[in-house]
């Protein structure tokens, strides 16, 4: 192993600095850094590691054999905005009053077809009185970065622009950059001609923006997100030798739409960037002293990825919509080649981050993830909690199918809702007419047989926490139109 002069002396100035602060002795070990890459519409069966047949994704599929890949593994949303607000507070969508996408301008939700019910006004912006992961690690004496997709505040000057007031800078973080790197978001300013050999990508500057950050010599640990553009639409790729491979690879009883290919494309080339990050580690010579987790915001966008075996997709509260790839590394910490089935979600993080770095969580619905990570054990039994006021898509909602089906690669009509799982079984309650499924999601995953009417005491019991909480949070209720809210 190498000598690295820069980590040593962050140990030993960590460990005289718990020393000064009491209580601590110089034996403990410093906290370590921590690499959240954070990943936009990845579905939860995208990946090799989670038995995708045609995709390859060899670094991504490489991380989860050095760690632990989690088989129930939640976003707090089955949306962009809503997720990542719950991801970095560690509260719920239903608490925080931000359940949709942030716009540009305030008001109420349009949809283009009459509604029986009015979603509450949208919210643009995280508010300042939320305290982030990013604050809280940064009292924790961490150093703060981020990197690529904020989408918690309100449009600046362009689509995603970050606020100068809401942003990154004002919730926690020292360092950062919006750029968007290589994603086709970026194409109107630059169009550089791509490599056309097999296995060469173009360079995605937001992602060396990362990899300089993690190659600096730190003095202290740090806490870095690499909120990565990929794989949300638009879905395009100037790589013909990927099409290429992708054309031949992809069977052809298997192409419900030509996106398939294209999307296929996408897929490697976020693994090929994820790959680079994960490198930028080993070359720092922190590799057995950082947390690594992936995951991504919410489920697979219907038009260009089957989530199946799970039913639905983004944007709604079955299982395709809300359930992702969950990936954990840290050498040492975290026994490699594990998989873990505990329910976990979005808003686990935070609290889990701050454990790591020898901090307490306050104002969390979340629980720390450090013991499952370790392979100490499960978690006692407990509630993840969803909520969705709102209809989707805005555009384009009177020709939406009616049914939400597995893989079926259409969009569908989502109406307002409301989720818990619970152990094995999980109820969905409808706002419109106040319905409630109830499914066994070890039996049935792909939430098929509504056990509703054959266990109503299951079912009335849940629904009833279900309620119970969104009540004592305060959540926000799709209502009749001219109802107070």
């Amino acid at each position: 192993m190498r000598f690295h002069p820069i980590r040593h002396l962050r140990s030993w100035m960590w460990a005289v600095a718990l020393l000064l602060a009491g209580g601590a002795s110089a034996s403990d070990v410093a906290p370590p850094n921590i690499v959240f890459i954070l990943v936009d519409d990845l579905a939860w069966s995208d990946l090799g590691t989670y038995g995708h047949a045609w995709h390859d994704t060899p670094n991504i599929d490489a991380l989860a054999a050095s760690g632990m890949r989690f088989t129930n593994a939640y976003a707090p949303a089955p949306i962009c905005s809503a997720s990542r607000a719950s991801i970095l507070t560690g509260k719920t969508v239903a608490r925080l009053g931000f359940e949709f996408v942030t716009k540009n301008q305030p008001g109420r939700q349009q949809v283009d077809t009459k509604t029986l019910l009015q979603a509450p006004p949208l919210t643009l912006n995280l508010p300042l009185g939320e305290v982030t992961m990013a604050e809280r690690l940064k009292a924790a004496r961490y150093r703060t970065a981020f990197f690529g997709k904020w989408h918690v505040s309100q449009h600046h000057q362009h689509y995603l622009g970050w606020s100068p007031t809401h942003g990154p800078f004002a919730q926690g973080f020292e360092e950062g950059s919006e750029d968007f790197g290589s994603h086709p978001y970026s194409w109107k300013r630059s169009r550089p001609q791509p490599p056309h050999s097999p296995g060469q990508f173009s360079n995605d500057t937001m992602v060396e923006r990362v990899r300089d950050f993690i190659r600096q010599g730190h003095q202290q640990p740090y806490f870095v997100v690499a909120s990565m553009f990929f794989v949300h639409t638009p879905v395009k790729t100037r790589y013909r030798w990927l099409l290429r491979k992708y054309d031949e690879q992809i069977p052809s009883d298997a192409r419900h739409r030509t996106n398939r290919v294209v999307y296929a494309a996408f897929v490697e080339t976020l693994d090929h960037y994820v790959g680079e990050i994960l490198e930028s580690i080993d070359e720092s010579g922190e590799r057995s002293n950082t947390l690594v987790v992936f995951m991504s915001d919410n489920g697979g966008h219907p038009e260009y990825t089957a989530n199946g075996p799970l039913r639905g997709s983004k944007w709604n509260l079955y299982e395709g919509g809300i359930r992702v790839p969950f990936i954990a590394r840290w050498p040492g910490h975290v026994p490699a080649d594990t998989t873990s089935d505990v329910p976990v979600i979005g808003y686990d993080l935070p609290p889990t981050f701050l454990e790591a770095a020898g901090s307490t969580a306050t104002e969390s619905d979340g629980t720390s993830l450090l013991r499952v990570l370790q392979g100490d054990g499960e978690l006692p039994e407990r509630s993840l909690l969803w909520h969705f006021p709102y209809y989707h898509p805005e555009k384009g909602y009177g020709k939406a199918v009616e049914s939400i089906g597995v893989d079926d690669f259409r969009v569908s009509k989502t109406r307002p809702q409301s989720a818990l799982r619970r152990g094995r079984y999980k109820v969905i309650a409808f706002a419109e007419d106040s319905s409630v499924e109830l499914y066994d999601l070890v039996d049935d995953p792909s939430e098929q047989n509504d056990l509703g009417l054959q266990l109503p005491k299951v079912t009335q019991r849940l629904a009833a926490e279900l309620e119970e909480r969104l009540t004592a949070m305060n959540a926000r209720r799709a209502l009749p139109a001219g109802a107070n809210p």
